[in-house]
């Protein structure tokens, strides 16, 4: 049998959502181990899924560029799950990183992917901010880490060229804070894959993109055993009209002249060129 399905961006993310929490190690970590979440959008939704707790919403693509939130709301933007503790701990990321295991979860959201498996974050702030700070810890620490992604952040040619493009310092000009990307290495899940998790089905995307809402959007073919596929195209119903994950109060933007933007550089909307 085989249906198909249109998913929106945001629906997408709680599909994905979905998925994630239903791996084998997050299961296990949830268990007897940690699970880390380091915000965004989509690790939000992973988050709400498991634990019930939203993420700050930080950094963001908007119709405006990259920007970031205009909220003062301190923390928020990561969180651990202990033994059934949930705990934001923004302030002593170095400290949950450096103490992290082979039988723990490191949940981690992308800004781009490739079609070879590659993944990268935007940083906007210097070292990343905390988070930025101890990525290199999170990749070469020995956990698992799990990229929950859209296939909305596929971009055409390599990671590698991206980062290379990028980079804070060179950008004279930026709609919004101007950013760098740092590699990420860990299991991206898309939305096929959360199907695939969830279900004994096989995914084919067949189109990308629309219209009123629907920018973005994935089109897929899902196909298998009956039972399974109902069971896939019945959860893709139920995800209909999913909103954006994360703290609705962090949406707001950051205005001209913003605190929270002393750090940027190149953004058009600031006073001043941070870098002059």
């Amino acid at each position: 049998m085989q249906v198909q399905v249109t998913l929106t961006v945001s629906e997408g993310k709680r599909l994905i959502a979905k998925g994630v929490a239903a791996l084998p190690e997050v299961r296990a970590a949830l268990e007897k181990g940690k699970v880390l979440f380091k915000g965004g959008t989509t690790v939000s939704a992973v988050a709400e899924e498991i634990a019930g707790a939203p993420l700050k919403i930080s950094g963001r693509v908007s119709p405006w560029g990259t920007r970031t939130t205009g909220a003062d709301i301190p923390g928020k933007h990561c969180l651990l799950v202990s033994k059934g503790a949930i705990e934001y701990v923004d302030d002593r990321l170095k400290e949950i990183v450096s103490g992290l295991g082979p039988e723990d979860v490191v949940i981690i959201g992308a800004n781009a992917i490739d079609s070879q498996g590659g993944a990268a974050l935007m940083l906007g702030a210097v070292l990343g901010g905390a988070p930025g700070e101890v990525i290199a810890g999170i990749v070469s620490g020995g956990a698992h880490v799990i990229i929950p992604v859209g296939l909305e952040k596929l971009i055409p040619g390599s990671i590698a060229e991206a980062v290379r493009a990028a980079g804070r310092a060179r950008t004279e000009k930026a709609m919004g804070m101007a950013v760098g990307l740092v590699p990420l290495v860990g299991r991206i899940i898309t939305e096929p894959d959360a199907f695939s998790i969830l279900y004994n089905v096989r995914c084919t995307v067949i189109a990308k993109g629309g219209v009123f809402g629907a920018e973005g959007a994935t089109t897929m073919i899902v196909s298998g055993p009956p039972a399974e596929v109902e069971k896939a195209f019945a959860l893709a119903q139920e995800l209909k009209g999913a909103a954006t994950p994360g703290m609705s109060e962090t949406f707001p933007e950051c205005a001209r002249g913003s605190p929270v933007c002393r750090n940027h550089m190149g953004c058009i909307y600031t006073r001043r060129d941070n870098r002059t």
